[in-house]
């Protein structure tokens, strides 16, 4: 089994920079775009990011199974520990398309169904998140030092609630939820980026509607509920 500790994070953390340096390249010209079956788009920047990540998975862990977004088809399940990881090579791909700079790579590992690491980068706004059990939470921009971070308590009485929202996955039955919540503000933002702005203190909740994957999530969680935030699933019906 893996050895959660310091230098696995920061060794995860390279990579995630790596695979990132690989998607800035793209972004910086023209590319085209793909679809896959299920409509979501692809592109040549996801393909490098996952052969990068894939590739230095499996030399820093031969024993741990990968379930990335772009192959998931090589996955046959956890191994015998309960430990496999879990990778999206680029969240946020329709951001990455409209050039907003909302991206990022994300990559968790997963034992016995619960993320226990998660990093992700924001290549384009050169941010990291890195989380780890028994090692906290951290953040790191250009001066690359590991900074600790910390959710914010839920707003007191009068203050409004600080939401955020997807920019590209609208959902009528946020305009309801919002209705019952009370005073708010709302912020669009893509990627995994809402779930670190709430890791960080710099927003309280993003209610989400629509459908989503594992790979979509795994990293942001371990750092949101390494920050002291929560994660819940609530199953409605419309």
């Amino acid at each position: 089994m893996p050895t959660i500790n310091k230098a696995l994070l920061k060794s995860i953390e390279q990579l995630a920079w790596e695979a990132g340096e690989a998607i800035m390249q793209v972004y910086r010209r023209d590319f085209a775009v793909e679809f896959k079956a299920d409509k979501s788009p692809l592109t040549e920047a996801d393909k490098a990011a996952h052969a990068i990540i894939a590739r230095g998975l499996q030399a820093l862990t031969p024993e741990v199974p990968i379930l990335s977004e772009e192959d998931t088809q090589s996955f046959k399940g956890a191994n015998t520990q309960g430990f496999y990881w879990l990778v999206d090579p680029l969240d946020g791909t329709k951001e990455f398309i409209k050039r907003n700079d909302e991206f990022t790579v994300n990559i968790a590992l997963i034992e016995k169904g619960k993320p226990v690491l998660g990093v992700v980068v924001a290549p384009a706004l050169k941010l990291a998140y890195l989380a780890a059990r028994g090692l906290g939470v951290f953040k790191t921009d250009d001066d690359v030092q590991w900074q600790p971070i910390r959710a914010a308590s839920p707003p007191l009485k009068g203050q409004p609630w600080r939401v955020l929202g997807s920019r590209s996955h609208a959902d009528s039955r946020l305009s309801s939820w919002l209705g019952e919540l009370g005073e708010y503000h709302l912020q669009p933002m893509g990627s995994s980026l809402k779930a670190c702005f709430i890791a960080e203190g710099n927003a309280d909740v993003y209610p989400r509607f629509g459908p989503t994957s594992l790979w979509d999530t795994g990293a942001a969680q371990a750092v949101v509920e390494q920050a002291g935030g929560g994660w819940l699933l609530l199953i409605t019906s419309r």
